[in-house]
């Protein structure tokens, strides 16, 4: 009988640990319940965003390579955070407000979390844990990293906020098209 449930206790711990991307859910910025599967077939970019940040200009590229690619095959989803020095410290609606009156994002934004730290929510923790996505660690060491996710729910690659949103190879494989 120890034998049983100490392989059932290894076998939920091994579910847990193999979280799909897919599996998540979160609130959008209008406070609404957003299920990560309704992305199956799209490559996604997953960004931290923050309205005072000197990379904040970037929501002007994100939203250009969203309006040009995003649709049935891409999404961006954009996820402020306050982890750096304080740089996001507005409520969702005044995030929502600066990012259309000052960008005119229409890509999916969500509420406010924590990308690091003690508080980090489960979805960065799985983008930045190889344990949980099963392909690399990252560290989210600024506003404005970038995740990429296949169009199956897999971990691709992770970049610094440093990259550009129309970065070549960021746009390469939106496209589909090999990096050399």
């Amino acid at each position: 009988m120890k034998k049983l449930t100490l392989l059932l206790l290894c076998l939920c711990t091994f579910t847990f640990a193999q979280k799909n991307f897919y599996d998540f859910k979160m609130k959008t910025i209008d406070g609404k319940d957003f299920d990560f599967s309704q992305l199956k077939g799209k490559k996604v970019m997953i960004v931290n965003t923050a309205s005072q940040c000197g990379y904040t200009p970037q929501y002007e590229q994100l939203q250009e390579v969203y309006k040009k690619y995003g649709g049935d095959k891409f999404v961006i989803l954009g996820f402020p955070a306050n982890n750096f020095l304080s740089q996001e410290p507005g409520t969702d609606a005044e995030i929502k407000d600066f990012c259309t009156k000052n960008y005119a994002v229409t890509f999916p934004m969500f509420s406010k979390i924590s990308v690091k730290g003690k508080k980090i929510n489960s979805l960065y923790q799985w983008l930045t844990e190889k344990k949980l996505n099963n392909v690399s660690d990252a560290t989210v060491g600024w506003n404005f990293n970038k995740f990429l996710i296949d169009e199956n729910g897999n971990w691709v690659k992770w970049y610094a906020s440093s990259t550009l949103p129309d970065n070549d190879e960021i746009i390469k494989w939106i496209i589909g098209e090999k990096s050399k």
